[in-house]
């Protein structure tokens, strides 16, 4: 075994340069959308040469389907803590505690991936008839089976499911109209936990799981 550790040292520093070109490219595409979006904007943005975002991504088109895939995977592990619940209260809180938590921390890829949807889906509608078709599929099923056992409110799943979707992504999504009407400033500690607590009540108390 070699003990020469500039391998490591490498994969680091790519570790790093991938970190920094994809938070800069969520920001720009947030921002600026696929179209108005430049690899050299990103490169700036990043603090990058516009080389080096070459090296890692060769086009803009690899990059946005990154940056829009990193924030469906991250959704994707939220889903998690549906999947091994054994009631609708335990299963469905957990998702959306986990959802507000991503709309906090990930706010601009959520932008980027509405952004997306909204007109039309130009690059990722393959996406979405697969791996979000497949995984919308999964989450019904399982939603229905605890109406079945009558563990909630005989509703549509998948339209539980927008309703979700839609609730929390809103905080990500239209965060500057929250903060306009929070006097300006982003919402604090308190109240982030206010508003997720708010939202699981109002929702598990509306499909009879509270």
């Amino acid at each position: 075994m070699s003990d020469d550790p500039r391998p490591g040292k490498r994969n680091a520093i790519r570790a790093q340069n991938e970190t920094l070109i994809l938070q800069a490219a969520e920001k720009v595409f947030a921002e600026a959308g696929f179209g108005g979006a430049t690899m050299q904007l990103i490169a700036d943005v990043a603090g990058l040469p516009k080389a080096n975002l070459h090296y890692y991504f060769a086009t803009k088109e690899e990059l946005y389907r990154r940056v829009v895939q990193n924030i469906f995977e991250i959704w994707l592990q939220a889903a998690e803590a549906m999947d091994g619940a054994e009631t609708p209260a335990e299963g469905i809180g957990a998702y959306i505690e986990a959802k507000m938590d991503i709309s906090r921390r990930h706010p601009n890829g959520s932008k980027v991936w509405a952004s997306e949807v909204m007109h039309g889906a130009p690059v990722i509608q393959d996406y979405l008839e697969t791996t979000l078709r497949d995984w919308t599929a999964g989450r019904a099923a399982l939603i229905q089976r605890w109406i079945d056992e009558g563990r909630m409110a005989p509703i549509s799943p998948q339209h539980l499911l927008y309703m979700l979707w839609a609730t929390t992504q809103h905080y990500a999504d239209f965060s500057h109209q929250i903060e306009t009407l929070n006097g300006g400033k982003p919402l604090t500690d308190a109240q982030w936990r206010e508003a997720t607590e708010s939202v699981k009540s109002m929702i598990l108390r509306g499909i009879g799981a509270a």
